[in-house]
């Protein structure tokens, strides 16, 4: 990235961005007091929302349930409708700031290209109980959640866990279910995290509907060629782990390079922390080895569907030696990007691969910034992984860095995926999947063997336990 890329990227925001995330705000606060009984101002709020959206093609269905909203009548149907129409609003946000980004720097996207639709299967068990959670949850509002209304958490998830093809439905409840379990009572939190806590309640909802199940199954054709990974963005709560894994493909016909990136996960416990977590993703040597040895892969037949593609581990073999730095440096220029499934557009999803170079890093306390020839771009230091060697002083003694631009509190920020740093005056790249395959830093090893493998434990204990 350029000092003019990043001036074209920072120098204010995109036309109506604020009115947007305002009217969001306006649903937000709803749902922080509740839809059982809805207050004078909230009522404002959401008829904002269906004026602001009375030109699209949402207009009626938000029209109407708006009304049933605010006149207490609140079924299924209208918190869908009410989490579609909040869900574009954040969408506009989305476009406005990714087209600001490939104006910035120079980056074409291909349109979305839908799969075509098919025919509703029967209704999932597991998403009808995640939807009457849902209402409920939405009816007594944050400020309203108790442990009774948490626990009812329990059913949806475990029914949604029993179906495969809703994991993606039901690791989000569980997220979600423990976050509100946490906080309990709510109405006790001096400020809760109301915009987080509605976007993944929106997000619940939009997937809890059957009409879900196409847009989460469908896949587009096999793709082939030679995988260069970039970097891997590791994703962790406390029941879960997912490392997306950020890279460019080159076609195996040719085509021009893309940006692509694949995500493999596990489910873990809270007891599983730093470098054990790479342990639970032992079903993907393959992928493991490419990003701990920095190589290549060779990819057949992986299902792609727009930027995604759906790893399988016996579709891939270890290509040669790759630097990441160089890869970006000749290709990321020319790689077209794809642009989001329309369901997945929302600021936190923008997650752009960059890689700047020639900065100075300034220091205030913990925050990090990056200035390059007098602009600046806040570090996203809070976001690198326990599980991986990069850390803030080694992005703070850094000459060149290889990262995901991202939108946070109104601010662009960089994630750090590896960086290259002078240790003991000598260059050293450094990135957060170099310990995939084990730790390489004995210190850090003696540390971790002091303290015991979790991992083998719960193993052992689980292998008793199915002997019994």
């Amino acid at each position: 990235m350029l000092a003019t890329q990043l001036a074209t990227l920072t120098d204010g925001h995109p036309s109506g961005l604020t009115d947007a995330l305002d009217l969001a705000a306006g649903v937000d606060g709803a749902l922080a007091r509740g839809l059982a009984r809805v207050a004078e101002d909230d009522a404002v709020a959401l008829a904002a929302v269906a004026g602001a959206l009375a030109t699209t093609p949402l207009a009626g269905a938000v029209a109407e349930a708006v009304g049933k909203v605010t006149a207490g009548s609140v079924a299924q149907d209208h918190l869908a409708v009410l989490a579609g129409a909040r869900s574009a609003l954040l969408g506009a946000v989305h476009d406005a700031l990714l087209g600001r980004l490939d104006t910035a720097l120079g980056r074409t996207r291909t349109p979305w290209s839908s799969a075509p639709p098919t025919a509703p299967g029967a209704v999932a068990p597991g998403r009808a109980a995640a939807r009457a959670w849902l209402h409920e949850l939405a009816l007594a509002g944050w400020r309203g959640v108790d442990h009774e209304l948490v626990a009812a958490a329990g059913t949806p998830i475990e029914t949604a866990l029993a179906e495969p093809t809703l994991r993606r439905l039901a690791v989000l409840l569980d997220g979600f279910a423990a976050e509100l379990r946490a906080c309990v009572p709510v109405a006790a939190m001096p400020q809760p995290p109301v915009r987080r806590w509605a976007d993944l309640w929106a997000r619940a909802v939009l997937l809890a509907q059957d009409a879900a199940a196409d847009t989460g199954t469908a896949v587009g054709e096999p793709v082939s060629g030679r995988l260069l990974p970039l970097g891997v963005d590791v994703h962790e709560h406390d029941t879960a782990v997912q490392i997306q894994v950020h890279a460019i493909f080159e076609p195996a016909d040719g085509g021009s390079p893309r940006l692509v990136r694949t995500a493999v996960g596990a489910a873990k416990v809270d007891t599983i922390v730093g470098p054990a977590v790479w342990r639970l993703l032992g079903a993907h040597p393959v992928l493991l080895q490419a990003l701990a040895q920095r190589r290549g892969l060779a990819v057949t037949d992986l299902p792609a569907r727009g930027a995604d593609l759906l790893w399988h581990d016996d579709r891939a073999r270890l290509d040669e030696p790759v630097d990441p730095f160089a890869a970006a440096r000749v290709l990321l220029p020319a790689a077209y990007a794809t642009a989001t499934a329309p369901l997945d557009r929302h600021t936190a999803v923008i997650a752009e691969p960059v890689l700047v170079e020639g900065y100075t890093v300034v220091a205030d306390g913990d925050d990090l910034t990056l200035e390059l020839d007098g602009h600046r771009i806040a570090v996203a230091v809070d976001r690198l992984p326990a599980c991986g060697p990069l850390t803030p002083a080694l992005m703070a003694a850094s000459s060149a860095c290889l990262g995901l631009l991202r939108w946070d509190d109104g601010r662009w920020l960089l994630q750090p995926l590896g960086v290259r740093a002078a240790v003991k005056r000598r260059p050293v790249d450094t990135h957060t999947g170099d310990w995939a395959c084990g730790i390489t830093d004995p210190r850090v090893a003696k540390a971790e063997a002091r303290a015991g493998d979790a991992v083998a434990v719960l193993t052992e204990r689980a292998g008793r336990l199915l002997r019994r």
